[in-house]
């Protein structure tokens, strides 16, 4: 009970409702659309668990970011959305490994609950883009190949998280915004899966909390960036 009274404390109630409401409607889209799939329940409690500590610049986020990777994979397998299972598993769990680790090397102020937040220039900001380009030039190919269904939105995918992986292990208050554009890309590739199978309503529904979630992070992290130059 210390430990859960712990917790309550660390997050304000804004922040408790995000996630309650969160879970909530998680849960019910689950009942209404889907009721056998348990791991895509699974995997969206993770996420939206991770994300509410990634907005506090918590490492644990990226630790949940890893098992929830895992999960995502093996659910768009299901789908033959190949890009997404490749990107996760093969680019998204690997660098929220990466991530993780340099959380905890860069607590702020020795507070290793809070992230310390880097700014990065414009020259490697360029660099990014250039390197998002040449990741996403292939992987079209590479997912024609594999006949990925709806090709054009899964390789839009593959550039927006490289962005969004890339900005979070950087350790950019953009990394939120990033996933948000790329949650945007997700809802429009499960809708136009729910299409064929209502039970993927449920992973579209997911995915429109994810990007609430992600667009608070955002906001967060620039209250904290301006917070930590203050104090800095």
């Amino acid at each position: 009970m210390k430990k859960i009274g712990r917790w309550m404390s660390y997050f304000t109630k804004g922040e408790i409702m995000l996630y309650l409401s969160s879970v909530a409607l998680i849960v019910l889209s689950f009942c209404l659309f889907d009721r056998t799939n348990w791991l895509t329940l699974a995997a969206s409690l993770v996420g939206a668990t991770s994300l509410i500590f990634c907005a506090k610049g918590n490492p644990t986020g990226q630790a949940l970011m890893i098992v929830f990777s895992l999960l995502y994979g093996i659910i768009s397998f299901t789908f033959a959305y190949y890009g997404e299972m490749i990107t996760y598993l093969g680019m998204t769990m690997p660098m929220a490994v990466f991530a993780l680790v340099s959380w905890l090397r860069n607590p702020y102020k020795g507070n290793k609950a809070q992230v310390r937040i880097n700014r990065i220039s414009k020259t490697e900001t360029a660099l990014m883009f250039v390197a998002a380009a040449a990741v996403t030039v292939p992987f079209y190919f590479i997912l024609a190949a594999f006949n990925t269904a709806n090709l054009v939105p899964s390789t839009i995918s593959v550039t927006t998280s490289f962005i969004a992986v890339y900005l979070t292990f950087r350790r950019s208050e953009f990394y939120g915004l990033a996933y948000a554009v790329n949650d945007m890309v997700l809802i429009v590739l499960w809708i136009m899966a729910a299409a064929e199978n209502i039970g993927y309503l449920s992973v579209v529904v997911c995915f429109v909390m994810f990007f609430v979630n992600d667009m608070y992070g955002f906001a967060n992290w620039m209250r904290m960036k301006k917070r930590q130059a203050a104090e800095g």
